[in-house]
């Protein structure tokens, strides 16, 4: 899978941009805020969901533009050549719009073409935070093995935030609208937990295949949020509670991700900041073999400034992992810092200028 071009219109820091890279490694350089990381967000809209800042849309918008951003892409996916555009208008700003091959379709279906992944330093603390953040980690990489996982969440987290509604009114509970509510998330629920559990299990194989190296080794699982195997009667039973705590308490949506550093036999969140880092890599380059092995072609990869943290081992180590095949877009402040990249990288050099970002070709 890769992007083979890539133009912005209003995107950001870009009044206009194109990119045309090739299959492999895809470097931008520049100095901090020149919009490198802007790049990387445009093409994380080719998946479902928000991209990699996890921002509004009207913060995507260009600051002076007219209002509204575009993003259009051709694409080599599992099915062929593909055009893809999405954005927001001026007139809807937080109105997400994307057309597949010039028709219009739901976010959920970028899932089906593409497999794209990321690590950003915002991640860095991703086994320290939230148990949400690690959920959303872990749908991106069942997103790039079962496309399908993408409508089983939207339509879960729509009855679940309209059950919470409706727990949260005053008076009498309208019983039989909350009972189809919870027959929704029942349905959507349960092929989500499932998929999420599959995609554990497969990733943790390859995890536990791969030899010692210089990245660490880690073991997944999943904890909390299964729930009742009927998942409809106990929501149905827990009304009363989730009443009083102004939201709903069992289901997926309460699981987390768990992540343990085998050789320490530690869990991450105990871990320090460079074996985080580690840890992560290691699930993300898993994932690509794993997504590579299921649909014949490496997913997409976002790697925002992942070079200026490693030590030069785990530097060359990684550019060498990551040259097995793939598109690879890579940020950092240094060129030097891609030395090991080869010849055959698209090298682009953003700078900024009077108007906004510019891109060129090194």
């Amino acid at each position: 899978m890769s992007v083979s071009r890539l133009a912005l219109t209003d995107f950001r820091s870009y009044p206009q941009a194109l990119v045309e890279p090739g299959d492999g490694f895809v470097v931008l350089t520049g100095e901090n805020g020149a919009g490198k990381t802007n790049i990387l967000e445009a093409v994380s809209l080719l998946a479902p969901g928000r991209g990699l800042r996890r921002a509004k849309l009207s913060e995507m918008a260009r600051q002076g533009g007219p209002g509204g951003f575009a993003v259009a892409v051709r694409a080599v996916a599992e099915g062929g050549e593909i055009e893809i555009g999405t954005g927001a208008s001026p007139q809807a700003p937080e109105r997400r719009q994307v057309r597949i091959n010039g028709a219009h379709a739901p976010a959920t279906a970028l899932s089906e073409w593409l497999s794209i992944l990321w690590l950003t330093p915002a991640m860095d603390r991703l086994f320290a935070e939230a148990p949400s953040g690690r959920r959303a980690f872990l749908d991106r990489l069942v997103l790039a093995l079962e496309p399908g996982h993408a409508r089983h969440a939207s339509r879960y987290e729509a009855a679940m935030r309209a059950r919470n509604r409706l727990l949260a009114g005053e008076g009498p509970l309208d019983a039989d609208w909350c009972t189809a509510l919870e027959a929704q998330m029942a349905e959507h629920g349960a092929p989500l937990a499932a998929a999420r559990a599959r995609t554990i299990e497969a990733l943790g194989d390859v995890l536990a295949a791969q030899p010692e190296g210089p990245f660490a080794r880690a073991a997944l699982a999943i904890e909390g949020g299964a729930g009742s195997d009927d998942l409809a009667a106990a929501l149905a039973r827990g009304r009363d509670r989730d009443r009083a705590a102004g939201r709903t308490l069992e289901g997926p949506h309460r699981s987390d991700l768990a992540v343990t550093h085998v050789a320490k036999g530690q869990a991450a969140e105990y871990c320090s900041t460079g074996e985080q880092k580690a840890l992560l890599l290691a699930i993300v380059l898993a994932h690509a073999d794993l997504v590579a092995s299921r649909a014949g072609r490496r997913p997409i990869l976002l790697l925002d400034e992942v070079a200026a943290h490693l030590d030069p081992l785990r530097r060359a180590a990684l550019f060498q992992r990551l040259s097995g095949g793939g598109q690879v877009w890579m940020t950092g402040t240094e060129e030097a810092l891609f030395a090991e990249a080869g010849a055959a990288a698209t090298r682009l050099d953003i700078t900024t200028t009077s108007v906004g970002s510019s891109i060129a070709i090194r």
